[in-house]
């Protein structure tokens, strides 16, 4: 879960949704990674025009991918 200041738009904390740990910032800017999660649910679901965000520490998000039937696919990229 993100939060910025409503008047600078600044990140100001960064929460996992799962754990509730807070994330290291450096003057607003993260010092650590998180899994970003924002999904617009469409009309074929039980969240028809639902918009869901969470975001998740780098260990929660080994923690549920672990369960997958089916791994994240994972690509090396030479730039970030």
């Amino acid at each position: 879960m993100k939060t910025y200041d409503k008047n600078s738009n600044k990140l100001i904390r960064v929460v996992c949704n799962c754990c509730g740990r807070e994330l290291k910032l450096m003057d607003g800017i993260p010092v650590e990674d998180a899994c970003s999660v924002d999904t617009l649910w469409g009309y074929f679901s039980n969240k028809d025009t639902e918009r869901h965000n969470f975001d998740l520490c780098e260990s929660c998000y080994d923690k549920i991918v672990a369960g997958f039937k089916f791994p994240p696919e994972i690509r090396d990229t030479t730039e970030l």
